[in-house]
C-alpha cells in the first residue's frame, strides 16, 4: 500500500517507511562507530606520516615527515619482537583456548545436579578484572613451588610468556564456554536419537553430530579469540611491563609505551594502523578459511 504526502506528488511505499524507519534507529549506533572508530582511524593514518608528539615542543615543530614511521619499523627490535610474541600467544592460545572451551561446554550441559554451580565457577574469571586477576597470579608466580625449585617465572626470558598464556587461557576459557553451551543447547536432541538407532557411540555422535552442528559457534569462537588475543595488553603490562629483555612485549603495549611514555604520537599512530590491517588481514584469512573448509565438509 502506498501512502502520498500533502504536497508531494511521488507515493512513499510501506518498504520506504521501513528503510526510513531502520536507518532512524540505526543512526545512535553509526554515529557513535563513526565518532569513536572511523574519525579516530583517519587521525590515525593522518598522524602516522608525521612527528606529532603528545606535548607540543616550540623546539620540534609537527612536520609531514612521509613514511619514515612506517620504514622505521622494519628495523625496530622491540615492535618485531612485540609482534613475533602476538603471533605466538595466538598460534598457542586460540587452540587450546578454544578446545578447552568446547570440553567445558559438554562437560557443564550434562543434565545432573549441581552443574549450574560448576558453570559459575568456570564464568567466575571472565566477570573479574583482568587487573585483579593478573596482580593475584603475579604473587602467585613469584613464590616457590617446592618440588620445581624457586623459579621467578616472571623474571625468565623462557618461562615468561608461556606463564602468560597460562593466565590468558585461565582468564578467558569460561566466555568461548558459555557461547559453546549456548550452541549445544540449540542441537536438536532427534540427531542424537536417530544417532543411537544407528548404533553411533559417544565418540561417533561427538565427530558426526556435535561438531557438523557447532560450525557456525566455532567460527565466531575462533575468529573473536583470535581478536582478543591480538590485543593482549593488560595481564602483560601489570605482570611484566614488556620484560625481562622485551621478552613479553606485545605490539599493544609498545604503541601506549611509544605514545605515553615516549610521547611519540606519530609513531605510535603508524604502528596502529600497520598492526590494525596485519589483524584485519588475519581475521578475513581466517575467516575466509572456515567458511571454505565447512564447504567441503
Amino acid at each position: 500500500m502506498a501512502v502520498t504526502l500533502p504536497g508531494n506528488k511521488r507515493p512513499i511505499s510501506g518498504r520506504t517507511n521501513e528503510a526510513f524507519l531502520a536507518w532512524l534507529f540505526s543512526a545512535p549506533a553509526i554515529i557513535l562507530l563513526i565518532v569513536f572508530l572511523v574519525v579516530p582511524f583517519i587521525m590515525a593514518i593522518v598522524l602516522g606520516f608525521t612527528n606529532q608528539r603528545l606535548v607540543p615542543n616550540l623546539n620540534l615543530p609537527t612536520q609531514i615527515i612521509g613514511f619514515r614511521n612506517f620504514t622505521r619499523l622494519i628495523s625496530d627490535e622491540a615492535f618485531l619482537r612485540g609482534l613475533l610474541n602476538n603471533f605466538y600467544f595466538v598460534i598457542v592460545v586460540v587452540p587450546i583456548q578454544t578446545s578447552l572451551a568446547l570440553l567445558l561446554a559438554i562437560l557443564v550441559n550434562q543434565k545432573l545436579r549441581g552443574m549450574n554451580f560448576f558453570r559459575t565457577i568456570y564464568f567466575g574469571p571472565v566477570v573479574t578484572s583482568m587487573v585483579v586477576v593478573a596482580i593475584v597470579w603475579t604473587f602467585l608466580k613469584t613464590v616457590s613451588f617446592g618440588a620445581i625449585g624457586n623459579i621467578n617465572w616472571l623474571k625468565d626470558t623462557r618461562l615468561v610468556f608461556p606463564a602468560i598464556m597460562v593466565l590468558s587461557i585461565w582468564q578467558g576459557v569460561g566466555f568461548q564456554m558459555v557461547i559453546y553451551l549456548a550452541g549445544l543447547q540449540e542441537i536438536p536432541s532427534d540427531l542424537y536419537e536417530a544417532g543411537e538407532v544407528d548404533g553411533a557411540n559417544k565418540f561417533q555422535q561427538f565427530f558426526y553430530i556435535t561438531l557438523p552442528q557447532l560450525r557456525n559457534t566455532t567460527i565466531f569462537v575462533v575468529i573473536s579469540t583470535t581478536i582478543l588475543a591480538f590485543k593482549l595488553f593488560d595481564q602483560v603490562k601489570v605482570m611484566t611491563d614488556g620484560g625481562p629483555q622485551n621478552a613479553s612485549m606485545t605490539t599493544m603495549l609498545y604503541v601506549i609505551n611509544q605514545g605515553w611514555g615516549q610521547l611519540k604520537v606519530g609513531y605510535a599512530a603508524a604502528i596502529s594502523v600497520v598492526f590494525f590491517l596485519i589483524v584485519l588481514m588475519v581475521s578475513l584469512i581466517q575467516r575466509r578459511f572456515l567458511r571454505e573448509e565447512r564447504q567441503v565438509q
